[in-house]
């Protein structure tokens, strides 16, 4: 009887260490294809930039620039009244902004975003409101059929903080979702891949990977 107890505790300890290994064996692969995949979507970039980015005070700074001198001259030009002008050069508008976003927050994990993306709307905003009052010292910050004068930047400010930080982190955390779930369905894929035996690394010019069962 000893000896059958001693067998039978063997082969709980050897499952018991069997699944922290085909756990780890899994994520090792997972992380494996993101890296491969990262690597072949990545876009080159000047190392300046690549700084930048990594700065919440200093992307804030280009992005709030750049949107309000392009809202300028968008809203400056003539027949820039027109619907379909509008809606075309506000989404392209759009797309710079979020996508400077998703390019400061690429650079860190998940879990920082819930402060990031509402702190970089907010500098960016910030940033946008000093160049709005440059340009109405210049005469050229259009409002409706004029220009803006001091007065209407208050409003103007309260209005464009309010906005950006609100699309900001909302689009924030779509996109956390986003990243959340194909990071599950990687992870399940390497596990279920695992369980059948074998893992299909899932990479171009790799096969399949045995693992050895326990007899």
């Amino acid at each position: 009887m000893p000896g059958c107890y001693a067998g039978l505790d063997q082969q709980v300890n050897a499952r018991a260490t069997f699944q922290p290994m085909r756990d780890f064996i899994a994520r090792d692969n997972s992380e494996r294809l993101r890296k491969r995949l990262a690597a072949g979507l990545k876009v080159r970039e000047p190392a300046a930039f690549a700084r930048i980015a990594e700065s919440v005070v200093e992307m804030a700074l280009v992005t709030g620039v750049v949107v309000r001198l392009y809202r300028a001259v968008i809203l400056t030009r003539p027949g820039s009244l027109g619907g379909v002008y509008l809606a075309i050069t506000y989404t392209i508008g759009a797309i710079f902004l979020l996508g400077m976003t998703t390019r400061h927050l690429s650079r860190f994990p998940v879990r920082q975003w819930l402060w990031r993306a509402p702190v970089f709307a907010a500098l960016a905003a910030g940033f946008e409101m000093l160049t709005s009052l440059a340009l109405i010292a210049l005469h050229r910050e259009p409002l409706g059929t004029g220009a803006a004068t001091f007065s209407d930047w208050p409003a103007m400010a309260a209005r464009s903080l309010g906005w950006r930080v609100l699309v900001i982190s909302v689009f924030a955390l779509v996109l956390a979702g986003v990243v959340k779930w194909v990071r599950y369905m990687v992870l399940r894929r390497g596990h279920e891949s695992w369980s059948a035996g074998t893992v299909k690394a899932g990479i171009p010019g790799e096969g399949f990977i045995e693992r050895r069962r326990n007899s």
